[in-house]
């Protein structure tokens, strides 16, 4: 039945594939996780009215990350590619995706966090400062578990924007989901294969949406 209505489609390619999307999507999504909660905590600390208020070195970071976060993804791959080629030693396979899909995520979840963080009950930031809590008291304790919800709302909008970023990544050699759709699809005018990998990416989108959802309301206290 499946090879009547998906001739040209290879179950084995096909897995394979979505091994590898869920490859890059999964560990470019935890460095960007990390980095985009780091640079989004620097952001508000040292914001205007923050506890470290520091004008020029919040101007720096910000222009940092308004300007990764506003090249468009395919041109960041190809001005990547000595650095991923330094660092991977290739520009082809998953892994030498990766750079160029942490580089354009991390900045975009910077600010994501900045402004949930920004959405933290001044008045239990102030009580704690109050009571002599330490900076690591204050963002494990406070500022990180008050912001969770948004936080986390935040890394699934990323995570669902690293699967489009992973497709298009494919597209020049990454592999995954897209360098099927196009090298097995689109090169060879198989529509079925380019069909069936457009709809597992979309299968994948749908379950990251509905975790982040759930993990959302179960985090949300209000």
């Amino acid at each position: 039945m499946v090879e009547n209505l998906f001739p040209h489609l290879r179950l084995d390619q096909l897995w394979s594939a979505t091994q590898e999307t869920l490859y890059m999507t999964a560990l470019s999504g935890v460095a960007t996780f990390v980095l985009g909660i780091l640079l989004g905590l620097a952001l508000f600390l040292t914001a205007r009215g923050g506890l470290f208020q520091n004008k020029p070195l919040y101007s720096v970071i910000s222009i940092v990350v308004n300007v990764f976060r506003s090249i468009p993804f395919i041109i960041l791959i190809v001005l990547l590619i000595p650095f991923t080629k330094t660092i991977v030693g290739t520009i082809l396979g998953a892994n030498a995706a990766l750079p160029a899909l942490i580089v354009g995520a991390a900045p975009f979840y910077a600010r994501l966090v900045e402004i949930a963080l920004r959405e933290v009950d001044k008045g239990v930031i102030e009580a704690t400062r109050s009571m002599g809590a330490r900076l690591s008291t204050l963002v494990f304790r406070v500022l990180l578990p008050e912001s969770s919800p948004a936080l986390v709302s935040g890394i699934t909008v990323t995570l669902i924007a690293l699967v489009s970023y992973s497709a298009m990544a494919g597209v020049i050699g990454a592999g995954g989901l897209g360098n099927l759709a196009y090298l097995e699809g689109f090169q060879r005018n198989h529509n079925d294969v380019t069909l069936v990998a457009t709809v597992t990416i979309l299968i994948i989108v749908f379950i990251i949406q509905f975790c982040g959802d759930v993990i959302t309301s179960l985090l949300d206290k209000r």
